[in-house]
Formats: C-alpha cells, structure tokens, sequence
C-alpha cells in the first residue's frame, strides 16, 4: 500500500511539474516523498549524445525571471548567505559582503563583491545543465532550459574552487567532501529530475543508491 501511495504521488508531482507555469514551489509534493521512493520510479537508460550542448541554450546567465528585479544569481546570494551587507539599503538585490557556511565542505567562506573576489562564492547547478541536456534537456523548448537554469531548486551557492572541481559530475563522478551533505545533495538532484522528467544513467542511480543506504529516510527538499 505504501509503493501505491508513492508512486501515485510522483504521478501527481510529474504532471505539476510538466506544466508550463511551474515553479520550483509547486512541486512541494515532494517533500512528502522518501528521495529513495522517488529514486525507484525515475527512468533510467544511457546518455545521450552531447551534440549540440551550448551554455546559451539555457538562455542568458542569471536571467530575472520571477521578475522580482534582482537576477538570479543575486536571488540565490540573498537566500544562502548570512551577515550580509547591501549595496544600497533601499535596494536588497546587490550583496556587496556577507558570509557563507559553504554545504558542500562546511567551511566558512567570506564573500566580497568583485570581478576576482566574487569566484570565492559561486553558483552551482545541482543537476548540471550538461547533465540535462544529455538525460533529455536536449528535447525541451528554449523556454524550459531557461526556467531549469533559473530555478532555484538545482541551485546551490558554494565554494568556488569546489564547483570548478565539480564542473558537470554527476553523483557517479562527484560527490561533496562533506560526507554529512551528501544525503541531502543527492536528494535535491532527484527532487531536479523528477521535477524536471530527467533520466538517470545507470552509474548515476547505483551511486544515488549507495549514498541513501545511509539515509533510509531522507526527504525530497520543496525548494
């Protein structure tokens, strides 16, 4: 009874999610399901092709588009980081410092606004846009790959040197250092797939599989 009541409600949470005013938050069904549960029911098969990949097809980098007036990149500084400073009091887009208790290592991580001082704090897409691509982004319209490469869900800031290193792993290739967020990092880049009807690659869910035999009970994050 229980495998029904799983699988009825990724059922419900795909078709949210497919729809094309879907945000991120709409898919809060999730949170009521166990990321081993939703693992079980994604589709899996091999990678296609990266032909044809470019950046550009995910549309420009850091778009507004919830049209709150900040962009991304700057919404997700706003959420993630901590003991911040503001350009401007009247304008809370525009983080000039603050600080970061980085998730994939645990560190500290100063952030200062500045063409080289800004690579400390980066944004890493949980499921990378290569990754999507390859496991059915590749068929998506140009308004989808924009809305997944802005969604807050597969968004993450953290530290630089570990998104280089990371670049576009997925769970068979990369995990963070921080063994104690490897559950939740893992659970956040199903929550992505099932949102988004993305595949796995037999290594990625084998790898997913080892790392929640340690959290049996893991949810799927809402946002």
């Amino acid at each position: 009874m229980g495998a029904v009541r799983s699988k009825s409600r990724l059922i419900a949470i795909l078709f949210v999610a497919l729809l094309p005013t879907t945000s991120a938050l709409e898919i809060a069904l999730a949170s009521q399901l166990r990321a081993s549960d939703a693992l079980i029911e994604l589709e899996v098969k091999g990678r296609a092709p990266k032909t044809g990949y470019e950046r550009d097809l995910f549309g420009s980098p850091w778009s507004d588009v919830d049209r709150n007036g900040c962009d991304t990149r700057n919404d997700v500084l706003l959420r993630d980081l901590i003991a911040k400073t503001f350009e401007s009091p009247r304008d809370r887009c525009v983080i000039v410092e603050g600080l970061l208790i980085d998730p994939y290592s645990g560190e500290k991580i100063e952030f200062t606004r500045g063409r080289v001082t800004s690579l400390a704090v980066q944004i890493d897409h949980v499921v990378s846009l290569s990754n999507a691509w390859q496991t059915g982004a590749f068929r998506w319209s140009e308004e989808k790959r924009k809305r997944f490469a802005n969604d807050p869900l597969n968004l993450l800031a953290v530290k630089g040197s570990l998104n280089s290193q990371k670049r576009d792993g997925d769970a068979a290739t990369w995990l963070p250092p921080r063994r104690s967020f490897r559950c939740p990092y893992v659970a956040r880049q199903i929550a992505v797939k099932v949102s988004y009807d993305l595949w796995l690659t037999p290594p990625e869910k084998s790898a997913m599989e080892r790392v929640l035999e340690s959290c049996p009970n893991q949810r799927i994050p809402r946002s």
